[in-house]
């Protein structure tokens, strides 16, 4: 299972101490770093990160509140990102573990303590994420994973063809969906993912997936013919299978 993260924190020795402690959790990721409340904001509502590492040291501070931080994000979320605060003191450890932070360790953190939390984590139920967040701009827009029929590349942009009919356009690649989706998109074409589950018929023969609902015939290439046949096989086991 890949778990994706960010850091805040605004003391590069601080993250790249960290990043390097990381290098021995190879399920791990970082996605972003911040060290601001605009930076972070928006990492966080574009990615949607399973944890989030933040600096908890001003938090008596005018400056960027940890905890007011999450409040806020509450405006824009439904279900936050499990945060673990990183702290050189354990003044604030009581007020961030009463706000539902999942841990908190001290700077600098040490790789034993890093691998305990982490492994705390990795026995939490994992819940799946089932909004994805397109923004514009200042413009956020949240669409239910669900209900995406498809995506199709527009050149540096990539459109979402949704199971209501409307279509949402979202200016990233193709390439950076396919790496963020989950295991039920499956890519079939330099230009197409598509929804495993709306898949309701594949035709090898005319290299083409159909979806249901709206009875799309998607084509899929040559290069990515490995993928249609992993998606057949997946199909196939959840039906009851008729040979002619």
């Amino acid at each position: 299972m890949q778990v994706k993260y960010i850091i805040i924190e605004s003391k590069k020795e601080v993250v790249e101490k960290l990043r390097k402690s990381f290098s021995k959790h190879e399920n791990y990721y970082c996605i972003g770093v911040a060290s601001n409340y605009e930076e972070s904001l928006d990492l966080i509502l574009e990615h949607i990160p399973d944890v989030v590492f933040m600096d908890v040291d001003d938090c008596g501070s005018a400056g960027f509140n940890a905890l007011y931080f999450m409040n806020d994000l509450y405006k824009y979320m439904q279900e936050l990102p499990q945060f673990i605060a990183l702290s050189s003191t354990k003044d604030y450890a009581y007020d961030c573990l009463k706000n539902n932070f999942f841990d908190y360790l001290l700077k600098p953190v040490s790789d034993l303590e890093l691998r305990k939390t982490l492994s705390r984590f990795n026995k939490k139920p994992v819940e799946k994420t089932s909004k994805l967040c397109l923004k514009s701009y200042k413009d956020y827009r949240f669409i239910d994973i669900d209900e995406i029929l498809f995506l199709k590349a527009d050149n540096a942009s990539t459109d979402f063809f949704m199971v209501d009919g409307t279509k949402v356009s979202a200016y990233k690649t193709l390439k950076f969906f396919e790496d963020l989706l989950p295991e039920n998109f499956t890519r079939i074409h330099n230009s197409y993912i598509v929804n495993q589950n709306y898949v309701s018929r594949i035709h090898f023969g005319r290299s083409k997936c159909t979806l249901k609902n709206n009875n799309f015939n998607i084509p899929f290439s040559k290069s990515y013919r490995e993928n249609v046949i992993v998606l057949e096989k997946e199909l196939s086991k959840k039906a009851i299978l008729s040979l002619n």
